[in-house]
C-alpha cells in the first residue's frame, strides 16, 4: 500500500470533519500505515490563522498537535535534502514553496498526496507525483 501524505487543505478539511470524496475516505480507511502530514503544513496553518483566514477552536500549535495525536496520523520527515529537492523538481512544478516541499516529500518517500490543490493535481497528472483528489 502506498503511504498517503495529506496536504494542508486536506488536514484542515479532515480535522473539521468536512465531506471528502469516497476515494479519499476509502484510501484513508484502508491505509495500512499512518497518513502523513508535512511539517510545512504547520507553517501554513499558522499563517492562515494569523491572517484571520482560518478560525480554530484552540491555538494553532495545540490544534496541529491534536491532529497529529489522532490515530492514523503522523508527521512526515522533512530533511535538508527534501528542502533542496523542492528547488529542483522535474517538469513545471507549482510556484508555491509549501506545495513544492509537499511534492518533494512525497517523491522522496513514495507517498501519494491527498489534495484538492489543482496545481499539485496537474503536476501529478503530468506524471511527476502521485495524487488523490479528496
Amino acid at each position: 500500500m502506498t503511504p498517503l501524505l495529506l496536504d494542508t487543505c486536506a488536514v484542515i478539511w479532515i480535522a473539521a470533519a468536512a465531506p471528502i470524496s469516497d476515494a479519499a475516505r476509502n484510501a484513508l480507511r484502508d491505509a495500512e500505515m499512518p497518513a502523513y502530514v508535512s511539517p510545512i503544513s504547520a507553517l501554513e496553518v499558522g499563517m492562515l490563522v494569523s491572517r484571520g483566514r482560518l478560525p480554530l477552536s484552540m491555538p494553532p500549535k495545540a490544534w496541529f498537535r491534536a491532529f497529529l495525536e489522532e490515530p492514523g496520523a503522523d508527521l512526515a520527515p522533512m530533511t535538508s535534502d527534501t528542502l533542496i529537492d523542492a528547488s529542483f523538481l522535474p517538469g513545471e512544478p507549482p510556484r508555491d514553496p509549501a506545495d513544492r516541499i509537499i511534492l518533494a516529500t512525497a517523491r522522496a518517500h513514495g507517498m501519494r498526496i491527498v489534495t484538492r490543490d489543482q496545481a499539485i493535481l496537474s503536476y501529478a497528472r503530468a506524471g511527476h507525483a502521485w495524487a488523490l483528489e479528496f
